[in-house]
Protein backbone atom coordinates (compact mmCIF):
# COMPACT_ATOMS: atom_id res chain seq x y z
CA UNK A 1 0.00 0.00 0.00
CA UNK A 2 2.98 2.59 0.77
CA UNK A 3 4.37 1.60 -2.45
CA UNK A 4 1.54 2.34 -4.26
CA UNK A 5 1.31 5.84 -2.67
CA UNK A 6 4.55 6.70 -3.05
CA UNK A 7 4.40 5.48 -7.14
CA UNK A 8 1.17 7.64 -7.13
CA UNK A 9 2.84 10.59 -5.66
CA UNK A 10 5.52 10.42 -8.09
CA UNK A 11 3.52 9.76 -11.17
CA UNK A 12 1.13 13.11 -9.76
CA UNK A 13 4.71 15.11 -9.38
CA UNK A 14 5.82 14.39 -12.77
CA UNK A 15 2.63 15.20 -14.65
CA UNK A 16 2.72 18.71 -12.74
CA UNK A 17 6.07 19.20 -13.97
CA UNK A 18 5.48 18.31 -16.99
CA UNK A 19 2.48 20.73 -16.82
CA UNK A 20 4.34 23.45 -15.98
CA UNK A 21 7.04 23.06 -18.84
CA UNK A 22 4.50 22.62 -21.33
CA UNK A 23 1.06 23.88 -22.23
CA UNK A 24 -1.64 24.32 -24.98
CA UNK A 25 -4.40 26.55 -24.83
CA UNK A 26 -7.53 26.32 -27.24
CA UNK A 27 -8.23 30.49 -28.18
CA UNK A 28 -10.18 32.28 -29.83
CA UNK A 29 -12.49 34.84 -30.28
CA UNK A 30 -16.30 35.03 -31.56
CA UNK A 31 -18.24 38.38 -33.26
CA UNK A 32 -21.70 38.48 -34.51
CA UNK A 33 -24.10 41.39 -35.41
CA UNK A 34 -27.41 42.44 -37.20
CA UNK A 35 -27.02 45.46 -39.32
CA UNK A 36 -28.38 47.21 -42.11
CA UNK A 37 -24.85 48.43 -44.87
CA UNK A 38 -24.30 50.59 -46.90
CA UNK A 39 -20.71 51.41 -48.09
CA UNK A 40 -20.42 55.10 -49.99
CA UNK A 41 -20.97 53.85 -53.51
CA UNK A 42 -23.10 51.02 -52.84
CA UNK A 43 -26.41 51.28 -55.08
CA UNK A 44 -28.26 49.95 -52.35
CA UNK A 45 -28.98 48.94 -48.64
CA UNK A 46 -27.82 45.46 -47.49
CA UNK A 47 -29.63 43.88 -44.60
CA UNK A 48 -27.59 41.62 -42.79
CA UNK A 49 -26.69 38.76 -39.97
CA UNK A 50 -22.66 39.39 -39.91
CA UNK A 51 -19.33 38.17 -38.76
CA UNK A 52 -16.83 40.71 -36.83
CA UNK A 53 -18.57 43.65 -36.82
CA UNK A 54 -16.18 45.07 -33.67
CA UNK A 55 -13.01 41.86 -33.99
CA UNK A 56 -12.63 39.26 -36.71
CA UNK A 57 -13.60 36.14 -35.62
CA UNK A 58 -11.28 33.60 -34.86
CA UNK A 59 -10.24 30.00 -33.33
CA UNK A 60 -7.23 28.20 -32.86
CA UNK A 61 -4.64 26.84 -30.73
CA UNK A 62 -1.25 28.38 -29.08
CA UNK A 63 0.98 26.82 -27.09
CA UNK A 64 4.43 27.48 -25.33
CA UNK A 65 7.19 24.63 -23.95
CA UNK A 66 9.67 25.86 -21.25
CA UNK A 67 13.43 24.71 -22.38
CA UNK A 68 14.81 26.22 -19.19
CA UNK A 69 17.66 28.92 -19.29
CA UNK A 70 15.20 31.35 -19.70
CA UNK A 71 14.12 29.85 -23.45
CA UNK A 72 10.66 29.09 -24.91
CA UNK A 73 9.80 27.13 -27.68
CA UNK A 74 6.35 28.88 -29.05
CA UNK A 75 3.72 27.90 -31.35
CA UNK A 76 0.35 29.63 -32.87
CA UNK A 77 -2.20 27.99 -35.20
CA UNK A 78 -5.02 30.05 -35.81
CA UNK A 79 -7.84 30.86 -38.50
CA UNK A 80 -10.50 33.28 -39.25
CA UNK A 81 -14.15 32.16 -39.26
CA UNK A 82 -17.29 33.69 -40.30
CA UNK A 83 -19.90 32.87 -37.88
CA UNK A 84 -22.53 33.93 -40.07
CA UNK A 85 -22.12 30.88 -42.30
CA UNK A 86 -19.83 28.78 -40.56
CA UNK A 87 -17.29 29.22 -43.47
CA UNK A 88 -13.51 29.06 -42.94
CA UNK A 89 -11.71 32.26 -43.66
CA UNK A 90 -12.54 35.81 -44.12
CA UNK A 91 -13.27 35.17 -47.64
CA UNK A 92 -13.63 32.40 -50.10
CA UNK A 93 -10.04 31.03 -50.63
CA UNK A 94 -8.35 32.44 -47.24
CA UNK A 95 -5.80 30.26 -45.84
CA UNK A 96 -7.65 28.17 -43.30
CA UNK A 97 -4.80 29.11 -40.57
CA UNK A 98 -4.98 32.47 -42.17
CA UNK A 99 -4.10 34.78 -38.76
CA UNK A 100 -0.99 32.55 -37.37
CA UNK A 101 0.72 29.57 -39.07
CA UNK A 102 4.01 29.86 -36.83
CA UNK A 103 6.88 28.26 -34.83
CA UNK A 104 9.14 29.89 -32.61
CA UNK A 105 11.72 30.65 -30.05
CA UNK A 106 11.68 33.25 -27.06
CA UNK A 107 14.41 34.27 -24.27
CA UNK A 108 16.01 37.26 -23.30
CA UNK A 109 17.39 38.67 -27.28
CA UNK A 110 13.72 38.56 -27.61
CA UNK A 111 11.76 36.15 -30.12
CA UNK A 112 11.67 34.44 -33.63
CA UNK A 113 9.08 33.12 -35.19
CA UNK A 114 8.99 31.08 -38.66
CA UNK A 115 5.61 30.78 -40.66
CA UNK A 116 2.84 33.02 -41.16
CA UNK A 117 2.05 35.80 -38.93
CA UNK A 118 1.12 39.48 -38.80
CA UNK A 119 2.28 41.85 -41.04
CA UNK A 120 4.13 45.10 -40.27
CA UNK A 121 0.88 47.57 -40.69
CA UNK A 122 -1.35 45.70 -38.17
CA UNK A 123 -0.45 46.18 -34.95
CA UNK A 124 0.09 49.83 -35.08
CA UNK A 125 -3.33 50.47 -37.26
CA UNK A 126 -5.58 48.50 -34.51
CA UNK A 127 -3.75 50.13 -31.40
CA UNK A 128 -3.63 53.82 -32.83
CA UNK A 129 -7.66 53.43 -33.25
CA UNK A 130 -10.59 53.63 -30.76
CA UNK A 131 -12.50 50.83 -32.84
CA UNK A 132 -9.48 48.35 -32.84
CA UNK A 133 -9.24 46.00 -35.54
CA UNK A 134 -13.02 46.07 -36.98
CA UNK A 135 -12.93 45.97 -40.65
CA UNK A 136 -16.75 46.89 -40.92
CA UNK A 137 -17.31 49.67 -38.67
CA UNK A 138 -13.38 51.38 -38.16
CA UNK A 139 -13.01 54.22 -40.44
CA UNK A 140 -9.13 53.79 -40.44
CA UNK A 141 -9.12 49.91 -40.78
CA UNK A 142 -11.88 50.00 -43.57
CA UNK A 143 -9.38 53.07 -46.11
CA UNK A 144 -6.49 50.82 -44.90
CA UNK A 145 -7.48 47.54 -45.55
CA UNK A 146 -10.99 46.65 -47.38
CA UNK A 147 -11.51 47.08 -51.42
CA UNK A 148 -15.12 48.20 -52.43
CA UNK A 149 -16.82 46.34 -54.53
CA UNK A 150 -19.04 48.77 -55.85
CA UNK A 151 -18.84 52.09 -58.32
CA UNK A 152 -16.37 53.69 -56.46
CA UNK A 153 -13.92 50.88 -57.09
CA UNK A 154 -12.16 52.16 -53.87
CA UNK A 155 -8.64 49.83 -53.35
CA UNK A 156 -7.01 49.38 -49.61
CA UNK A 157 -4.08 51.62 -49.38
CA UNK A 158 -2.11 48.80 -47.67
CA UNK A 159 -0.46 46.85 -50.11
CA UNK A 160 -0.09 43.22 -49.11
CA UNK A 161 -2.49 42.59 -46.89
CA UNK A 162 -2.61 42.34 -42.93
CA UNK A 163 -0.87 39.20 -42.38
CA UNK A 164 1.99 37.81 -44.33
CA UNK A 165 3.16 33.94 -45.42
CA UNK A 166 6.78 32.66 -45.79
CA UNK A 167 7.96 35.31 -43.50
CA UNK A 168 10.66 35.54 -40.52
CA UNK A 169 9.37 37.74 -37.43
CA UNK A 170 12.24 39.17 -34.81
CA UNK A 171 10.79 41.05 -32.03
CA UNK A 172 13.28 42.93 -29.49
CA UNK A 173 13.22 42.86 -25.66
CA UNK A 174 10.99 45.43 -24.17
CA UNK A 175 13.00 48.48 -23.24
CA UNK A 176 11.53 50.04 -20.82
CA UNK A 177 7.78 49.95 -22.84
CA UNK A 178 9.18 50.06 -26.33
CA UNK A 179 9.46 47.11 -28.56
CA UNK A 180 10.37 46.76 -31.97
CA UNK A 181 9.60 43.90 -35.08
CA UNK A 182 11.25 43.25 -37.86
CA UNK A 183 9.69 41.09 -40.63
CA UNK A 184 10.98 39.45 -43.84
CA UNK A 185 8.35 37.81 -46.23
CA UNK A 186 10.57 35.45 -49.38
CA UNK A 187 8.38 36.25 -52.24
CA UNK A 188 9.50 32.56 -53.59
CA UNK A 189 8.83 33.86 -57.06
CA UNK A 190 10.09 30.92 -59.29
CA UNK A 191 13.13 32.73 -61.55
CA UNK A 192 12.70 36.14 -59.51
CA UNK A 193 14.05 35.23 -56.07
CA UNK A 194 14.80 38.86 -55.24
CA UNK A 195 11.14 39.88 -55.01
CA UNK A 196 10.30 39.96 -51.34
CA UNK A 197 8.44 42.09 -49.02
CA UNK A 198 10.13 43.78 -45.71
CA UNK A 199 8.87 46.04 -43.03
CA UNK A 200 9.20 47.29 -39.08
CA UNK A 201 6.94 48.79 -36.76
CA UNK A 202 7.65 50.15 -33.50
CA UNK A 203 5.44 49.92 -29.79
CA UNK A 204 5.83 52.67 -27.16
CA UNK A 205 3.11 51.94 -23.90
CA UNK A 206 4.28 54.23 -20.70
CA UNK A 207 1.35 54.94 -18.49
CA UNK A 208 -1.38 56.66 -20.23
CA UNK A 209 0.76 57.25 -23.62
CA UNK A 210 0.50 55.32 -26.46
CA UNK A 211 3.23 55.33 -29.54
CA UNK A 212 3.05 53.42 -32.85
CA UNK A 213 4.77 53.48 -36.27
CA UNK A 214 5.16 51.13 -39.21
CA UNK A 215 6.99 50.94 -42.46
CA UNK A 216 6.57 48.50 -45.18
CA UNK A 217 8.22 47.98 -48.64
CA UNK A 218 6.16 45.22 -50.24
CA UNK A 219 6.47 43.76 -53.69
CA UNK A 220 4.42 40.76 -52.98
CA UNK A 221 0.88 39.91 -52.80
CA UNK A 222 -0.87 38.19 -49.46
CA UNK A 223 -2.68 36.27 -48.66
CA UNK A 224 -2.23 34.44 -51.41
CA UNK A 225 2.15 34.31 -51.76
CA UNK A 226 4.34 33.86 -54.54
CA UNK A 227 2.26 36.40 -56.87
CA UNK A 228 5.19 39.31 -57.75
CA UNK A 229 3.40 42.95 -58.14
CA UNK A 230 5.18 44.28 -60.81
CA UNK A 231 6.37 47.29 -59.00
CA UNK A 232 6.88 48.26 -55.14
CA UNK A 233 4.26 49.67 -53.01
CA UNK A 234 5.56 51.51 -49.89
CA UNK A 235 3.54 52.75 -47.01
CA UNK A 236 3.69 53.75 -43.59
CA UNK A 237 1.77 55.51 -40.64
CA UNK A 238 2.54 57.18 -37.38
CA UNK A 239 0.07 56.90 -34.80
CA UNK A 240 -0.40 57.60 -30.67
CA UNK A 241 -3.22 57.78 -27.77
CA UNK A 242 -3.33 59.46 -24.85
CA UNK A 243 -5.65 58.14 -22.12
CA UNK A 244 -7.23 61.61 -20.23
CA UNK A 245 -9.03 59.85 -17.76
CA UNK A 246 -11.98 61.28 -18.76
CA UNK A 247 -11.27 60.62 -22.61
CA UNK A 248 -8.50 58.11 -24.36
CA UNK A 249 -7.50 60.45 -27.72
CA UNK A 250 -6.28 59.11 -31.01
CA UNK A 251 -4.22 60.19 -33.63
CA UNK A 252 -2.60 58.63 -36.82
CA UNK A 253 -1.35 60.19 -40.09
CA UNK A 254 -0.11 57.71 -42.92
CA UNK A 255 0.64 57.43 -46.83
CA UNK A 256 0.86 54.85 -49.44
CA UNK A 257 2.21 55.32 -52.73
CA UNK A 258 3.14 52.58 -55.65
CA UNK A 259 6.67 52.83 -57.88
CA UNK A 260 4.54 53.12 -60.65
CA UNK A 261 2.10 55.52 -60.30
CA UNK A 262 2.23 59.52 -59.24
CA UNK A 263 -0.98 58.48 -56.65
CA UNK A 264 -0.09 59.14 -53.31
CA UNK A 265 -3.02 58.25 -50.34
CA UNK A 266 -2.98 60.57 -47.17
CA UNK A 267 -4.77 59.33 -44.57
CA UNK A 268 -5.51 61.34 -40.77
CA UNK A 269 -7.78 59.66 -38.13
CA UNK A 270 -8.41 61.18 -34.85
CA UNK A 271 -10.52 59.00 -32.27
CA UNK A 272 -11.93 59.21 -28.70
CA UNK A 273 -13.21 56.49 -26.13
CA UNK A 274 -15.19 58.21 -24.01
CA UNK A 275 -16.26 55.97 -20.47
CA UNK A 276 -19.62 55.71 -19.93
CA UNK A 277 -21.88 53.80 -17.91
CA UNK A 278 -19.77 51.96 -16.00
CA UNK A 279 -18.35 49.41 -17.86
CA UNK A 280 -18.92 50.45 -20.94
CA UNK A 281 -17.83 53.11 -23.42
CA UNK A 282 -18.50 55.52 -26.85
CA UNK A 283 -16.32 55.16 -29.62
CA UNK A 284 -16.02 57.33 -31.80
CA UNK A 285 -13.96 57.86 -34.95
CA UNK A 286 -13.02 59.83 -38.30
CA UNK A 287 -10.47 58.93 -41.02
CA UNK A 288 -10.10 60.99 -44.14
CA UNK A 289 -7.96 59.44 -47.22
CA UNK A 290 -6.94 61.84 -49.69
CA UNK A 291 -5.78 60.54 -53.39
CA UNK A 292 -3.24 62.96 -55.25
CA UNK A 293 -2.96 64.22 -58.52
CA UNK A 294 -6.70 62.38 -59.10
CA UNK A 295 -8.96 64.97 -56.51
CA UNK A 296 -10.54 61.82 -54.93
CA UNK A 297 -11.45 62.09 -50.89
CA UNK A 298 -13.03 59.45 -48.96
CA UNK A 299 -14.28 60.55 -45.64
CA UNK A 300 -15.95 58.23 -42.61
CA UNK A 301 -17.11 58.84 -39.26
CA UNK A 302 -18.54 56.59 -37.08
CA UNK A 303 -19.89 56.26 -33.40
CA UNK A 304 -21.39 53.76 -31.44
CA UNK A 305 -20.94 52.14 -27.51
CA UNK A 306 -19.51 49.32 -26.47
CA UNK A 307 -20.64 47.94 -23.01
CA UNK A 308 -18.85 44.88 -21.17
CA UNK A 309 -21.15 42.60 -19.69
CA UNK A 310 -18.04 40.60 -18.12
CA UNK A 311 -14.50 39.97 -18.67
CA UNK A 312 -14.79 38.32 -21.82
CA UNK A 313 -18.44 38.89 -23.11
CA UNK A 314 -19.20 42.28 -24.85
CA UNK A 315 -22.58 43.76 -26.67
CA UNK A 316 -22.19 46.68 -29.14
CA UNK A 317 -24.40 49.19 -31.19
CA UNK A 318 -22.76 51.46 -33.87
CA UNK A 319 -23.56 53.95 -36.50
CA UNK A 320 -21.46 54.73 -39.61
CA UNK A 321 -21.24 57.44 -42.32
CA UNK A 322 -19.09 57.14 -45.47
CA UNK A 323 -18.44 59.27 -48.77
CA UNK A 324 -16.62 59.25 -51.12
CA UNK A 325 -15.61 61.91 -54.32
CA UNK A 326 -19.01 61.54 -56.79
CA UNK A 327 -20.40 58.58 -54.92
CA UNK A 328 -23.59 57.88 -53.18
CA UNK A 329 -23.54 58.19 -49.22
CA UNK A 330 -23.55 55.11 -47.00
CA UNK A 331 -25.20 54.81 -43.72
CA UNK A 332 -24.58 51.72 -42.23
CA UNK A 333 -25.68 50.83 -38.23
CA UNK A 334 -25.71 47.14 -36.30
CA UNK A 335 -25.93 45.65 -33.09
CA UNK A 336 -23.62 43.17 -32.23
CA UNK A 337 -21.83 40.62 -29.43
CA UNK A 338 -18.38 39.72 -28.92
CA UNK A 339 -17.63 36.45 -26.85
CA UNK A 340 -13.57 35.40 -25.93
CA UNK A 341 -12.93 32.16 -24.54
Amino acid sequence: MQKNLVTLAAALLCATAAQAQSSVQATGLLDAYVGSMRYAGDAERTSTVGSGGLTTSWFGFKGSEDLGGGLKANFALTGFMRMDTGEAGRFPNDPFFSRDANVGLSGSFGALTLGRGLAPNFLPSVIANPLGDSFTFAPLILHMNVPLFNASHWQATTPSDTGWSNEIIYTTPDFSGLKANLHYQFGEVPGNNSKKNIGVNALYFNGPLTLTAFYEHDQISNPAPTTYFGTTKKDWMLGGAYDFSIVKAYLTYGEAKSDDSPIKAKTTQVGASIPLGGPGKVLASWAQTKLTDVDLKRKTFTLGYDYNLSKRTDVYAMFMNDRITDQDTGNSFGIGMRHSF
